[in-house]
């Protein structure tokens, strides 16, 4: 174990959650673009906190701090934006587990929410999500793309745990 524990060192984890989110944020524009799979507002989101725990850990690698609190600050911002973003996943599962009667209705898009509403209740309607939300456009291995996303962010999740965790960091 502690050969894997000198292997797994601050700047290889950052490295490999930075290429992870790089990998999944250009998949999703590649399945938008290419395959014209038009993001819900709940998608749009979990690639906001994908690219915010990304790049955090891409500073992170570039900065490569010798301060275990810079560490640790880090990896703490990253597991807080891993876990906001796991938490939409989450709820993106649900809205899609739901019987068809039960889906919301199709609400505004992620735009006009925000350029009509407040920020409060434009982050309300957003959460709660709407009808193209709970459309299940592809799946793979019985999970849909917010499952799969919510697997990614407890990978980065358990990355950064990792990163707080260590003694010899």
């Amino acid at each position: 174990m502690t050969h894997l524990n000198s292997l797994l060192t601050f700047r290889l984890i950052a490295f490999i959650i930075f290429i992870s989110s790089l990998a999944s944020i250009i998949t999703a524009l590649i399945m938008q673009h290419m395959f014209e799979m038009e993001p819900c507002p709940l998608c749009i989101t979990q690639r906001l906190f994908v690219m915010g725990a990304g790049g955090i850990a891409f500073i992170a690698f570039l900065h490569n701090p010798l301060a275990r609190l810079l560490k640790c600050g880090y990896a703490a911002i990253g597991l807080a934006l891993s876990l906001i973003g796991g938490g939409v996943s989450a709820r993106h599962v649900w809205l899609q587990s739901l019987p068809e009667d039960q889906a919301p209705a199709c609400g505004p898009g992620l735009e006009y929410m925000f350029d009509t509403f407040p920020l409060m209740e434009a982050l309300t309607l957003l959460f709660k999500g709407d009808g193209n939300c709970a459309d299940v456009v592809w799946s793979f291995l019985g999970l849909s793309i917010p499952g799969w996303t919510l697997v990614l962010f407890g990978v980065f999740a358990v990355g950064f745990i990792v990163q707080v965790t260590r003694k010899n960091t």
